[in-house]
């Protein structure tokens, strides 16, 4: 399995993980939404300069 295949599970399980259905993640906000968010900036940056 390729990097970025591995970085693809992380991120969608990360996706699945900021869902805020479960009772104890309700009151955190957009704090997990904006981190998950700026890993994504992070990979797509270092996929466009080839590093990935």
């Amino acid at each position: 399995m390729s990097i970025g295949g591995i970085l693809l599970i992380i991120l969608i399980l990360a996706f699945v993980g900021i869902i805020p259905v479960w009772p104890h993640s309700r009151s955190w906000g957009y704090a997990p939404g904006g981190g998950v968010g700026l890993v994504v900036i992070i990979l797509v940056i270092l996929l466009l300069l080839g590093r990935i």
